[in-house]
């Protein structure tokens, strides 16, 4: 069973501005709780078109849409490709881009991902060390704790977890790994604890956290393929068309605050002037300037929420 609770799923939803008739993509389907509650606001020309590279996320997603099926389009790809993934399903071009009405990324593991042990992304279950969000794609955790060296093993838990201890842990799973292959999640949480220091056990919650994220993020590539993604959105959105990101961590947020700046302009003209005519208007206006967090009421009903940072930008 797919259980899945959406974070953030009417503010996401309502900062794409929905059209009754326009054209929305939600870039990470997961449990299709965007997905249903974009496809309901849709009247008889809209349309909706839901990535996923997961298996399990899309075929429960076709159960979850099927009233709303003569108007969801599913497909199966790494949203880095989502401009190739619009030019297929012949959405309406401009100058040869695609063009849509909204866009929105809840990005981060699906809460059935982290549940279900075999994944391996949880190190609350005893698994294989997978990670795979595309189980088809050859790269696991098991492939990077077994077989990169020490140097890089240490900078991908430095960089993708902010782990401080990212050089012991290292050290440790080299180590252990000489007399034999590290195979399962459980192994890989004993020889972490080793390596971090007892008094830093102690606090900020469970001491494999943040290797195991960031393991995850490198074994999907997460950061460099939101940020492909993201770049091809804005080309993608029509005049007035919007972008709904919910991050969960501070390197996400990162990345979502410096595209998006990145395209809003610094316009130098005096405010009373009609148009702009400096040029440095952008292709970007920020519709909320800080992000929008969840409410106590949400973070009562899912603890896992409250890492959770929304940000909407409209397109000029």
């Amino acid at each position: 069973m797919f259980h899945h609770i959406t974070v953030l799923k009417e503010e996401a939803t309502e900062g794409l501005h929905i059209k009754r008739d326009g054209i929305y993509v939600d870039c990470t389907l997961g449990g299709a709780g965007h997905s249903s509650l974009i496809a309901s606001k849709l009247g008889e020309y809209g349309r909706l078109i839901a990535l996923d590279q997961d298996d399990w996320a899309l075929n429960n997603a076709r159960e979850r849409l099927a009233p709303y099926e003569d108007k969801v389009s599913l497909v199966k790809t790494n949203f880095r490709h989502l401009e190739d993934a619009l030019k297929e399903l012949a959405v309406p071009m401009k100058d040869g881009i695609p063009q849509v009405d909204g866009i929105l990324y809840d990005l981060g593991v699906s809460s059935p991902q982290f549940d279900e042990g075999e994944r391996g992304f949880s190190y609350n279950h005893d698994a294989p060390l997978d990670m795979r969000m595309d189980r088809s794609s050859d790269l696991t955790a098991w492939h990077i704790v077994n077989e990169w060296p020490e140097q890089e093993i240490a900078r991908v838990l430095y960089r993708y977890g902010e782990e401080k201890f990212s050089r012991r842990i290292a050290k440790f799973i080299i180590e252990h790994r000489k007399e034999a292959p590290i195979q399962t999640t459980g192994q890989l949480v004993d020889i972490i604890k080793e390596g971090i220091p007892a008094a830093a056990r102690r606090t900020g919650g469970h001491p494999a956290k943040r290797s195991f994220q960031a393991l995850r993020i490198a074994v999907n590539d997460e950061l460099g393929a939101f940020e492909e993604s993201l770049h091809q959105a804005v080309r993608c959105l029509a005049p007035g068309g919007r972008v709904s990101v919910i991050t969960f961590h501070s390197l996400e947020d990162r990345i979502c605050k410096q595209i998006f700046n990145g395209y809003v302009g610094k316009c130098t003209c005096p405010p009373d002037f009609p148009m702009c005519v400096c040029g440095g208007k952008g292709e970007l206006k920020l519709v909320n300037r800080k992000p929008i967090v969840p409410g106590e009421e949400e973070l009562g009903l899912n603890p896992r929420a409250r890492s959770a940072k929304l940000r909407v930008a409209e397109k000029l």
